[in-house]
Parts: C-alpha cells; structure tokens; sequence
C-alpha cells in the first residue's frame, strides 16, 4: 500500500448510511482517519486535492463472508492474493471461514491468520468454529480464539446438525459478544445433490437438492435465536421459502440477520444448463421465483447484507464432470459491479446498497468501518458507476477463475480502496505521487 498522505477528496459525491448522506461534497484525510467532512478552508492547507468529478465515495465495503483458503490450500487462494482481490474489488475489510486445514478452531490457527494478515492489503477479520473439528460434537473455545483475534463464530461449509449444540453455541457466544453465523442446510435432504431440484435438474439429468434443505434449518436456527434472545446471522441466503422465514422472523422481533451473495439475485438454475461448473455453489442456484425472492428481500431489507461467499478453486478441480466438481465461485471482483445493477434497476437506493456492504456488516461483525464520521478510520472506496470492464481469468487478482460471470460485460467498479489512508487499490493512479 502508498503511504498516507493528507488528501482532500473533492466533487465527491458523498454517500454514507450512517448519516443518511447522499450528496456532493468533500471529504479530508489525515494521519490515516477521516478529518472532517466539508472542511473548513483553513483546515485544508497543505492537503493534496483529488477531484473525484462526481465519482461515488463510500464507507469501505466490508465483506462478511469468504474463504481465503489459508491454511492448508494456499494454491486455491491465501490472504495475500485474496486480500488484493478484496481490494481491487472495492472491500477495505473481509471475514474469512473457518473450514481451513487445520481448520480455525484454536487460538493457534487464528493467532497465524491474524500474522499472515498483518500485511495485507485489506483488513482480514478470522471467523473460528463453532465446533472443534468443525465436526458438530463438541463446542470450540470462543474465548480464546476471540482473544486472538477471531470476531465470529461458524461452521461454514458444514451445518451444526445438533440444535442443542446449536442452542448452547448461542448462548456461549453471548456470553463473550460475538456473532453466531449458521450455515443453514439439512445434510440429509441435501445428500447426493449438485444443484437446485427441480426442472432443469429433471432435464440434465443431474441429481437435486431441494429449497427446503435450506428453509427448514433457516427455520431451526431463527427459532433458536428466539428461545435464547441471542442474535443469530443466516448466511448465503437462496430461496423463496427462507426469505419467508426470516420476514416471519422479523416481523417477530426475533434477533436475527442475514445475508445473500450476487450470483442468487442474479443467476437461476436455467444458467446450470450448459453443464458449467463455475455455476455450482452450495446453497446452489436456484428457481427464478426464487431470485425474485432474493431480489425483493434484499430490496426491503429482510435480508441485510450482500456478501459474496468467495470460494476459489483450481481450475483442475473444477474441469471434471459437473456432479464431481467442487462447491463453490469467487465473488470478490464482481459483487461490485453485479450489486450496483441493483441500483440501475430501482430495486435500491445508492445509500441503501451501501448499508448492505458496509455499514451492515461491520455492525453485525462490530468491527470497525461502515461510516464516514470524523475520527473514524480512512477505510474509503471510490466507486465509479458507470465504468464498463470484462471479467476476464487475466485480469483477476484472485489465484483462481472459477466464476460463471467470466466474459461478462460488467458495469461498475471501485477505483481507488483506500484502508487506513493508503491506498490498497488504485488502478487510476488517483493518489500516485501525492503521498506524504
């Protein structure tokens, strides 16, 4: 990253949910934090003027949900090449799973992931087990993988099939403030399946996995929530019927939140039909009537955060048959552009999409971030709306290319992530040569 500087951002057009800003403006930074929005003239001198001409400037965008492979399958991904790709994706921030190799559920593990993130290029936030093993047994030590810097707790990629476990994993993370996120899928509906049942699982042939894999432990595990008070987060939300459960969960005042990824209020199950693997991820694409869903719940906010579940792999792995292939497609550098078409379409507000990648999240993680308040760290993303780019396998910080939005023309992207006033990605050289 450049050194920090003092920067005086101008003809920005300032959008921050935390204040409800959505407007044209300045912003000054210093000593890597946030000075003051619209500066005095006098606190201005000396500062390097940057004239963003009407590009959007955001509280960094913080991804909640990804899998950085380090330990154990660094030729996936590890933090310095997903943190780089967080960054060029716009994110000042991201949680990283658990379902590592050893898997994260000592102070061990998540002491090393904090010091191969020390210098990274976005902040890395560990997430520890819920279980030892990640096996569902037994409940991991939350106190001292918080104290190493975990700052919450899941068995992503596995579900805790015990609801007393689940229950008592509730309860103990209450008892040191940390965020339970549940990966919500009943093993045995789900056994066997490599993508959404129904028709066009019928048509090709490939064996199903139906919505209510899903919607029956996002049911468990709300309802669980309720009988403890303890706040639980659903991850990678995908169908109609648990889109029903959390508005049901909601409307309660049940504590709970949750979060979907682009490709399940973008893609269908009909995108399956060519037998890609780069379209199969668990929970797996879904139904339209089911993105409709999606789409609406996010757009209400009933669902409140878009993640992306960026989940790499090699490119032998996923070049098998398609029942054989691994779960799972990077996110990181197109959540961006695909979340911004939400937007164009009306279905949310600047503001509002920047409430669910950012302010959101760093609440429900309560982390550092999702603000522009003075004081507050310069943890910035510069957005411009309107720039069109192909994703492409070569232009990718990520080690791995397995996205089913390759040779997509995308529109949208951040132009500068700035994390604690240096700049993590700059590709517009908007900050080269006015560093201090």
């Amino acid at each position: 990253m450049s050194d920090r500087g003092r920067f005086l951002f101008r003809n920005a057009r300032i959008i921050d949910p935390a204040s409800g800003r959505d407007g044209e403006g300045e912003l000054l930074v210093a000593d890597g934090r946030i000075t003051s929005l619209d500066p005095a003239p006098e606190e201005k001198a000396g500062a390097a003027a940057v004239d963003l001409k009407g590009m959007w400037l955001v509280p960094g965008l913080i991804d909640m949900h990804v899998h950085l492979r380090e330990p154990g399958f660094e030729y996936k991904e590890d933090i310095e090449s997903g943190s780089r790709a967080a960054a060029a994706g716009g994110f000042t921030a991201v949680a990283c799973m658990p379902n590592t190799d050893p898997v994260n559920d000592c102070k061990e593990v998540t002491a090393y992931m904090v010091a191969r993130a020390a210098g990274a290029a976005v902040r890395v936030y560990p997430v520890g087990c819920i279980s030892r093993g990640n096996r569902g047994e037994e409940l991991a030590a939350f106190a001292e993988m918080k104290e190493a810097g975990a700052v919450a707790v899941s068995d992503d990629g596995r579900p805790v099939t015990d609801s007393g476990l689940m229950r008592r994993a509730l309860e103990y993370a209450a008892s040191f403030g940390i965020p339970v996120i549940s990966h919500s899928e009943d093993l045995s509906l789900a056994a066997g399946g490599s993508m959404n049942e129904g028709r066009v699982a019928t048509r090709l042939g490939l064996a199903g996995i139906p919505a209510e894999a899903e919607s029956i432990q996002v049911f468990r595990d709300t309802s669980l929530a309720a009988l403890t008070g303890v706040p639980v987060h659903i991850a990678h939300v995908s169908t109609a019927a648990s889109v029903a459960v959390l508005r049901m969960a909601k409307d309660k005042g049940w504590p709970v939140t949750a979060e979907t990824a682009p490709h399940y209020f973008t893609l269908t199950d009909e995108d399956v039909a060519s037998y890609d693997t780069n379209a199969k991820m668990n929970p797996p694409l879904r139904s339209e009537a089911d993105r409709r869903a999606v789409l609406e719940a996010v757009s209400d906010g009933t669902i409140d955060v878009i993640a992306t579940d960026h989940a790499p792999h090699a490119s032998h792995e996923k070049e098998v048959e398609f029942a054989a292939a691994p779960f799972g497609i990077i996110g990181l550098e197109s959540s961006l552009p695909l979340s911004l078409e939400l937007v164009r379409q009306g279905c949310l507000s600047p503001l509002a999409l920047v409430e669910r990648m950012s302010a959101a999240p760093a609440r429900i993680l309560k982390v550092a971030g999702g603000s522009l308040a003075p004081g507050a760290p310069a943890d910035l993303t510069v957005i411009d709306p309107d720039a069109v780019h192909t994703l492409t396998p070569e232009n990718l910080a990520s080690k791995s290319a397995n996205s089913p939005f390759l040779g997509r023309e995308l529109r949208g992207r951040a132009v500068l992530t700035m994390v604690g006033g240096r700049a993590a990605h700059d590709p517009e050289g908007l900050l080269r040569g006015l560093g201090n």
